[in-house]
């Protein structure tokens, strides 16, 4: 038995394996029967914290997910900044998170893709917690005045649409063109030129 069944299983634990196994095997091959081999315990022990492979997939698709989310909240947050500024900020923030996933880990980052797809609810609550959070920075422009649209939640959208290229993983084979950061750049500059008052 590894010594790691020493350590306490946890929920993060097991999520912390469940990747390295996906990695290791693809989404296809990795089983709870390898998750639980590479913690070394049964796979029982996996599903007392999971109840199903699907439960365990939902839930690692989820914690790769929120990463981004937690990344970007600091940028909505921030006490300092204009909105037009956090707004430029935040979109060069998660175009350069999922272009450098895609980059430096691109057997991660397919696994990833194929587990995007299984879990549409996931993935749907991360877009929405995505597009809140440009909710958030455009309020707060419209209401100091530097930025300006007369519906705001349909500003958010808009501008998570036109920006798509730049984050939704379908198109990660454009982000490794030499002349993509010029394109993103002049996407997000007219943007915000756009919405500002």
């Amino acid at each position: 038995m590894p010594p790691a069944a020493a350590e306490p299983l946890t929920p993060e634990r097991i999520l912390e394996t469940t990747e390295e196994v996906l990695r290791r095997f693809g989404p296809t091959k990795a089983t709870v029967v390898d998750v639980a081999r590479a913690l070394g315990v049964s796979h029982g022990s996996v599903y007392r914290h999971f109840p199903s492979k699907a439960a365990l997939r939902e839930a690692v698709t989820d914690r790769w997910l929120s990463r981004n989310v937690v990344m970007l909240e600091e940028i909505v947050s921030a006490p300092t900044g204009t909105a037009p500024s956090k707004l430029e900020a935040w979109l060069e923030a998660l175009f350069e998170t999922k272009r450098h996933k895609a980059g430096a880990d691109p057997e991660l980052f397919a696994t990833y893709t194929v587990l995007l797809a299984e879990n549409s609810g996931v993935v749907d609550d991360h877009l929405s917690q995505l597009i809140a959070q440009l909710t958030r920075i455009i309020a707060e422009g419209v209401a100091a005045g530097s930025l300006a649209a007369p519906d705001v939640p349909a500003a958010a959208h808009a501008v998570f649409d036109a920006t798509g290229r730049f984050h939704d993983p379908q198109y990660a084979a454009d982000w490794l063109s030499p002349t993509i950061i010029t394109e993103f750049e002049a996407v997000s500059a007219l943007i915000v030129r756009g919405l500002r008052a």
